[in-house]
């Protein structure tokens, strides 16, 4: 396989005409008619976009059942309901995280999505299977797609004796993150939830992530006890906050001074948010958000789960999301919804060599459209994806060595 890759006839972000060179990886040069190296594969962009990988920033890959029967969803409405319904399903039925999460993240990288970070399931009923699965789908796409792994209590850190120790294991066993969940309303005492979560996270030198569902002042509390911890255990840059939904919920629990008070510490901390937009919660204001200097990243959460049907690997569609949930039109709006899904979510994730310069990894994505704004609406096909340098798909179909890329079985090994 050639080293050196000559892209020619695209624009970048939609801009002026230009050709890319690429070597060992990374992207060499932008120019026009740039000369091809000796055995470079060079390839007629005719005229297409071109944008930086997409980056999903906030996904479940364990839990997914992509490509499988049909699951019947009748659970209930508390967040509880659809924790223990899913634990209980997983159990009984030996859904396979290993081959599921693998699925699922070739599905993304189809449709350009170079770069994702995961939250996988770690609990006292499931032990460490599904982390164990979801490293051994990492494993197998390192030379495609960067993977990074959040150890996550989705059924809480206090309440099932052991799971601490378990989120320690995780961490030592190469999770990059460590998850957290809703320290109040799941875990019943955010204090010790807290000094329990960030202590594993300082001794193991790891960011954290932290899903906060909880609403209104609840939340509020809760985040401003993570922002304390945040700045007296100077893990600045190192928290990120998913959902937030309180920062959302002015006038029902929370004022607009002390969210513009929490926004002001979250940027001061280099605490980033993470959002899915979805329609059926109140949500953090996007445009607020970046103009108190907070760093917004989009993600789709779970994608066809025991928790809901919908979602979809396609970081263009979910930019869309974002776009409408926030009534974004004007294109220079609908561009930071693109944001979301590209700079902002590799900076908020802190993956690095990012971007249509030179020196950054080759992370490339070319399709049909005029425009940025035109590209997130239509969210044509993908008619290349490069990631380091690496052709690994042509209009939206994996290359066949990408697609046969199979489970690495022997964890021991990673």
């Amino acid at each position: 396989m050639s080293s050196s890759l000559l892209i020619r006839n695209v624009r970048p972000m939609g801009g002026a005409t230009t050709d890319v060179r690429v070597q060992d990886g990374r992207i060499a040069e932008l120019g026009t008619a740039l000369p091809a190296p000796p055995g470079a594969l060079v390839e007629d962009g005719q005229g297409a976009l071109l944008l930086p990988g997409l980056v999903e920033g906030h996904t479940h890959l364990d839990k997914t059942m992509w490509g499988m029967d049909w699951y019947c969803n009748e659970v209930g409405s508390n967040l509880t309901d659809k924790i223990d319904n899913e634990r209980a399903f997983r159990h009984a039925s030996g859904h396979d995280a290993a081959a599921q999460s693998l699925v699922l993240a070739k599905a993304f990288l189809a449709l350009g999505t170079t770069r994702l970070r995961t939250h996988v399931d770690v609990d006292t009923q499931a032990g460490l299977r599904h982390l164990e699965g979801t490293l051994r789908t990492r494993e197998a796409l390192r030379e495609v797609q960067q993977i990074q792994i959040v150890a996550f209590p989705q059924s809480g850190l206090l309440g099932r004796a052991g799971t601490a120790e378990l989120l320690d294991q995780s961490l030592a066993m190469g999770a990059d993150v460590l998850g957290g969940l809703d320290p109040c309303a799941i875990d019943g005492d955010p204090v010790k939830s807290l000094d329990v979560l960030f202590a594993i996270a300082h001794k193991h030198q790891r960011p954290l992530d932290i899903h906060l569902h909880e609403p209104g002042a609840m939340g509020a509390f809760s985040l401003d006890l993570i922002l304390q911890r945040t700045e007296a255990l100077g893990m600045q840059g190192k928290v990120a906050i998913s959902h937030g939904f309180c920062l959302g919920d002015v006038g029902a629990g929370v004022t607009e001074r002390e969210r513009e008070a929490l926004l002001a510490r979250m940027a001061k901390l280099g605490v980033v948010l993470i959002t899915s937009a979805p329609p059926s919660r109140s949500v953090p204001p996007l445009m607020a958000c970046r103009q108190a200097g907070v760093t917004v990243l989009g993600g789709n959460d779970g994608i066809r789960d025991t928790w809901s049907p919908y979602g979809n690997p396609d970081m263009l569609e979910r930019a869309m999301l974002i776009g409408m949930r926030y009534n974004l039109r004007r294109d220079d709006e609908i561009a930071v919804a693109l944001d979301t899904v590209t700079h902002s979510g590799a900076r908020g994730c802190g993956f690095e060599a990012y971007g249509l310069v030179p020196g950054n990894r080759a992370d490339l994505v070319l399709l049909n459209a005029q425009t940025v704004a035109q590209a997130v609406v239509s969210r044509p096909v993908r008619q290349l994806v490069v990631s380091g340098g690496r052709i690994v798909a042509r209009n939206g179909v994996l290359e066949a060595d990408v697609a046969d890329v199979a489970d690495v079985a022997d964890v021991a090994a990673l």
